[in-house]
């Protein structure tokens, strides 16, 4: 990621700052995020929120909205500083077709983590990706 920032100075014209003296802001290996406690923080909130439900679609756009909102409350609630959490969370109504979701990252694979978790009934199913990036 550093090496990026430093061709994109060297591209610009600038002048990138010599390896040794460039410094690496990471966070201590315990107040890293966790993608075990992120999927669980995921799983309870949607096993709260749509046991029992059936799919309605009239209210799909604010059971989405409010279990993301919910979903990054408590992942801000671990307290991890300088991290950034981003969710997004899909509803759709159970058909017996499949789904599949994908997604590209560019980060520093050593600080930054996602976690995702689906939950289905006969009626409803729901994916939500949650996304932690650390900010240097």
């Amino acid at each position: 990621f550093n090496a990026l920032r430093r061709a994109m100075a060297l591209s610009a014209g600038g002048h990138a700052a010599p390896p040794e003296t460039a410094t690496i802001a990471r966070p201590a290996y315990a107040r890293r995020a966790s993608a075990t406690a992120m999927r669980e923080i995921i799983k309870g909130v949607l096993d709260r929120e749509l046991a029992g439900q059936t799919y309605q679609g009239d209210q799909v756009q604010l059971q989405t909205k409010s279990i993301a909102d919910e979903v990054k409350e408590r992942l801000k609630a671990l307290n991890l500083p300088r991290y950034k959490f981003m969710v997004q969370a899909v509803i759709g109504e159970q058909r017996g077709e499949g789904v599949r979701m994908g997604c590209r990252t560019f980060w520093e694979a050593t600080t930054d983590t996602y976690a995702s978790e689906t939950f289905v009934n006969d009626s409803i199913f729901c994916v939500v990706v949650a996304y932690a990036v650390y900010l240097c």
